[in-house]
């Protein structure tokens, strides 16, 4: 295990997405628990690859959840909605993972659904070159519906009560006091993290772990590669 700072940590990853070869954009998976620092860390690692001349495709689960119909429809509270009913898998694969991975056309929408007005998404298309690299974030990123999709796996890990922490603070609004906030973290958030640990095993997975419990002295391990993507053979 490595530790350093945190641009030690931006420049690794960076030499891990730049060591990816392949002959169409490298997709990048940025998974880990909800308030853990996946995003911050995506857009970090995004200037990096910007200032380096590659081309940055930047999403995040997020903008293909399913409608709060479906979406809660076990329950707001729901762990078992939470990791069941919560993504888009279909429409991931269709319109962004499948046309940048191995003989896809490289046209591509960065998503499909807007979570604050709970409406569908109709983005324009886009086309990615083939140097592009996808740098994507979000929970459960390690799951069978996925895990063949990455050319990369990181996966970000925290203390599930420094991250209760983040949220406390990140997720309290006006009308959400931080204590509601912890309430949901740990009936629907936490205890979905757990099952996914418990029967996916992500970090088993993971090309690389970033251990970000303090951000700005993490600590990183490289692992033997882990499955391959989709197979480019004919």
């Amino acid at each position: 295990m490595d530790n350093g700072t945190r641009s030690e940590l931006l420049s690794r990853l960076a030499e891990a997405v730049g060591s990816v070869a392949n002959g169409h954009p490298t997709r990048v998976a940025l998974d880990g628990p909800p308030a853990v620092g996946k995003t911050t860390l995506a857009d970090e690692l995004a200037v990096v690859l910007r200032a380096q001349g590659r081309d940055v495709i930047r999403a995040t689960i997020e903008e293909f959840l399913t409608p709060r119909s479906q979406r809660y429809r076990r329950g707001e509270d729901s762990a078992e909605g939470c990791y069941h009913d919560s993504f888009d898998f279909d429409a991931l694969h269709r319109v962004l993972l499948d046309p940048l991975g191995p003989g896809g056309d490289r046209r591509f929408q960065q998503a499909v659904y807007d979570k604050v007005t709970d409406t569908a998404l109709s983005e324009s298309v886009m086309t990615a070159p083939a140097d592009a690299v996808l740098l994507f974030d979000g929970v459960f990123l390690m799951r069978p519906e996925l895990i063949d999709r990455w050319d990369l796996r990181i996966f970000v890990s925290a203390a599930f009560e420094k991250t209760l922490a983040r949220a406390r603070t990140r997720d309290q609004t006006s009308t959400r006091s931080a204590t509601e906030v912890e309430r949901r973290y740990r009936s629907r958030y936490i205890p979905s993290q757990q099952f996914y640990f418990d029967t996916v095993r992500p970090t088993d997975h993971a090309d690389i772990i970033v251990h970000n419990d303090d951000p700005q002295h993490p600590a990183w391990e490289a692992r033997q590669k882990a499955t391959n993507s989709q197979d480019e053979s004919p």
